[in-house]
């Protein structure tokens, strides 16, 4: 992608979408989010793992990451973030939650990328988690820092 396109998405978001959810919120959202290049290593090793253990057949090409967006809750509502420690200065803004993806065929023959957790249980996730937590989650990722509140005189978009 060019600069200029990169400057033009970005700007076409901030200046609908986002302005959109300040207005209506009366927050100043998160416009980016950064993570540190070891825990995205990690989390892809983690990934390649999991689906090694389920399929050893698998591929890379086989395996994705689906960036899903997602919002902290308001903070009356921040007991849901004891297991998952972030600042409450977060509270409301914008985040992005990574999820695993593997591709296999649907019903009808077609391959397609499909959610993934390595570990299930007649259904039911059971733990793991891309920081070796200790208690049960779901193979994903949202630990990264958002801007704001951190400051953005490091950006340059």
């Amino acid at each position: 992608m060019s600069n200029d396109l990169i400057k033009a998405l970005i700007d076409n978001y901030r200046q609908n979408q986002m302005n959109a959810i300040n207005e209506a919120m009366g927050i100043d959202d998160a416009h980016s989010i950064w993570f540190d290049l070891p825990k995205l290593k990690d989390f892809i090793s983690l990934i390649e793992q999991e689906a090694r253990a389920v399929n050893p057949e698998c591929t890379q090409e086989d395996l994705g990451i689906r960036f899903y967006y997602a919002a902290y809750p308001k903070i009356e509502d921040w007991e849901i973030m004891d297991s998952h420690p972030v600042p409450q200065e977060y509270s409301e803004r914008h985040t992005l939650v990574l999820i695993p993806t593997m591709k296999r065929e649907n019903t009808e023959g077609e391959s397609l990328h499909y959610d993934f957790n390595s570990l299930h249980n007649e259904g039911k996730s059971v733990a793991l988690n891309a920081r070796k937590s200790t208690k049960p989650s779901n193979l994903g990722e949202n630990s990264g820092t958002l801007i704001p509140p951190s400051p953005s005189i490091n950006e340059s978009y």
